[in-house]
């Protein structure tokens, strides 16, 4: 994406987590206050000018763009999950991440059902609000009149 700063801190948080963080097993990183860049294929297509397109809700994935669908291919690609021969273990960590994925979104959840008149157009706006926010790094540009 052409963050050299993010790819500075990324370096250093593996490097850190490594070394230090037996093997990765420990996330001395954030301990040491090392900022965790989550970035995907989506927002890098969004970083070069491609537009998020139609909004999706996937089942079982939940809410998307064609640009982001189209990133989630590209990110289950460079997974190395993907990549692991052993079946049984790699499902295992699959179904961890989704129920780890579950959990952080079980506090939004309760605010679409509380706050929503309309929970389609709620979760739409705000998913693509939120996209367009992380393409940009939290300084989105001003929307034209």
């Amino acid at each position: 994406q052409g963050k050299p700063v993010h790819a500075l801190e990324d370096l250093t948080r593996l490097l850190a987590n490594s070394i230090f963080g037996l093997a990765g097993f420990i996330d001395v990183a954030s301990m040491a206050g090392v900022p965790d860049n989550d970035e995907d294929f989506g927002q890098t297509l969004g970083v070069w000018g491609m537009g998020s397109g139609p909004f999706i809700v996937f089942p079982f994935l939940g809410p998307s763009s064609a640009r982001d669908g189209v990133g989630l291919v590209a990110d289950w690609f460079t997974d190395p999950l993907y990549y692991m021969n052993d079946d049984q273990w790699r499902f295992r960590l699959r179904a961890l991440n989704i129920v780890d994925t579950r959990a952080d979104l079980s506090s939004a959840s309760r605010v679409v059902d509380e706050a929503a008149l309309d929970p389609y157009a709620f979760i739409r706006d705000a998913y693509l609000q939120r996209r367009e926010s992380l393409v940009y790094d939290g300084n989105p540009p001003e929307p034209d009149e």
